[in-house]
């Protein structure tokens, strides 16, 4: 890796860290005001928290050597690195930290804070570098297959999204949520102004999300990732608007935020790879799929409050089938099938990992919040501060 190679990854490795302020706004402003700190508290420490567990564990785990094709065996607390490799690392901290924080939006409003960072620091340090070390590492068993995914529409959005999937499914959903009809009520967010202001700025991580991923200047398209990534969350927000003229719903700025995140997610897998109208194609449906998604999710009383799992968990699958479908020679039946058992193989292990280990943290510390506490704010239960104190004083003489 030369030195140029170097310094536009550091750049990319910033760009991604900022995605975080990303998911933070979105996350708070499509939560209601009394849930705000709770949700940007967890964003925060996802960050503090991953970046110790992932430099002492994760990237060992995925990076190591791999004599197996299933785990790394070394580079745990890493002290004597080279450039490129702390590069690498302060890199994939980032991407450790984006998995987690895809769980933090399914779960808010209703999850006790410390069980949260314990479920935390077991996406950062095992369940997103063993899966990690499946398709990146060198000698994993993904990669002998075959298995293509550029920047991580499986490895981290599905591995984020299906984590999230087990921990709204034993948490349950938000009081109200849903009537006992199956009629879903809808609970908005304070601050939508925030939501938008969220999505430019995972916009604009997401080009080094995608951009520092090429492994070498001099050999791959750098522009055709950039406008890859670029075209590909244009048509994602295109396409949520366009199904939500042709349905004849409400024209929700949220959900087209939320559309054209599931555009950049469907074409991280294949940006390198596939031409721009096959991005446009790919973001396009992305976006459709994402309202379905969420649709799905409702019928089926699953409440994920701010659609994280149709926008990382069905956008990731489509964006990972969609490599063998628009390959830029001919298509391939075998690669198709390769693509399906890296997306099975990441549901198998993310998800029923996931799930035992929620399970085993409400049966041991409890991870939902009572009904009192719910009803009156995760902030002032959980952290005794409020994000708008002028207008929410009554918390302060009830305590």
């Amino acid at each position: 890796m030369n030195d140029l190679q170097l310094i536009w990854m550091a750049i990319c490795m910033t760009l991604v860290f900022f995605m975080q302020a990303g998911f933070a706004l979105l996350e708070s402003g499509t939560s209601r005001a009394k849930n705000s700190i709770n949700v940007l508290m967890k964003n925060y420490m996802d960050m503090c928290l991953g970046g110790l567990i992932f430099w002492g564990f994760g990237f060992g785990l995925m990076f190591g050597a791999n004599v197996t094709g299933w785990l790394g065996g070394d580079h745990f607390f890493p002290q004597q690195v080279t450039t490129a490799e702390a590069v690498k690392l302060a890199y994939q901290v980032m991407f450790a930290a984006t998995a987690a924080t895809i769980v933090s939006g399914a779960v808010a409003e209703r999850m006790h804070f410390p069980a949260y960072l314990i479920f935390s620091g077991l996406v950062t340090g095992i369940i997103y570098p063993v899966y990690g070390s499946w398709v990146w590492n060198e000698h994993g068993w993904l990669t002998a297959l075959g298995f293509v995914d550029f920047a991580g529409s499986t490895v981290v959005h599905s591995i984020g999204a299906w984590c999230a999937l087990a921990g709204i499914i034993v948490l349950g959903p938000r009081l109200g949520r849903y009537s006992k009809n199956g009629e879903t009520r809808e609970i908005p967010g304070h601050n939508l102004p925030l939501v938008a202001l969220g999505g430019f700025i995972l916009w604009l991580g997401w080009f080094g999300f995608n951009g520092g991923s090429i492994s070498s200047l001099e050999k791959d398209n750098l522009g055709l990732v950039l406008i890859n990534t670029h075209l590909g969350g244009c048509a994602g927000g295109l396409g949520t608007l366009s199904f939500m003229y042709l349905r004849k719903q409400p024209v929700l700025m949220s959900t087209t935020v939320n559309g054209s995140i599931a555009g950049l997610v469907s074409i991280t897998a294949g940006a390198a790879y596939i031409s721009p109208l096959s991005a446009i194609i790919i973001g396009f449906t992305g976006g459709i799929f994402y309202i379905l998604g969420v649709n799905l999710l409702d019928k089926l009383q699953l409440d994920d409050v701010v659609g994280a799992i149709a926008v990382h968990g069905v956008g990731g699958v489509w964006g990972t089938l969609a490599v063998a479908l628009f390959p830029q020679g001919t298509f391939s039946f075998p690669a198709l099938l390769v693509q399906l058992t890296g997306i099975v193989a990441a549901f198998l292990w993310a998800f029923p990992v996931a799930l035992v280990f929620f399970k085993l943290l409400d049966i041991t510390i409890g991870i939902r919040a009572s009904t009192l506490h719910e009803q009156r704010g995760l902030d002032y239960t959980e952290h005794y501060e409020v994000g708008y104190p002028e207008f929410q004083k009554r918390l302060d003489s009830e305590a």
